[in-house]
């Protein structure tokens, strides 16, 4: 069983199922971070390529990219979801 963090949720929003009604779907694929977050993350992400991150910064960047791919996996079932036939 693989137990990385992606797989672990994965398997908790049991993204192989399109089982999602088309309005939750349609929600959830609506969901972003807010704008000022978005650029912090952007600046976050600049300073990582240039190894200028303090450790704080270290760890914001981190939780922006866990945040990221919790999205990318209610995105991914939502997308599924909307492509079941009902």
């Amino acid at each position: 069983m693989n137990d990385t963090e992606v797989a672990i949720l994965g398997r908790v929003f049991e993204t192989e199922k399109g089982d999602l009604s088309p309005a939750v779907a349609q929600a959830w694929l609506k969901l972003r971070l807010p704008d000022a977050d978005e650029e912090r993350l952007r600046q976050l992400s600049a300073r990582a390529k240039k190894e200028e991150l303090t450790q704080a910064d270290a760890e914001l960047l981190e939780n922006y990219l866990h945040v990221g791919r919790l999205l990318d996996l209610m995105r991914s079932k939502a997308r599924r979801s909307l492509q079941s036939p009902a």
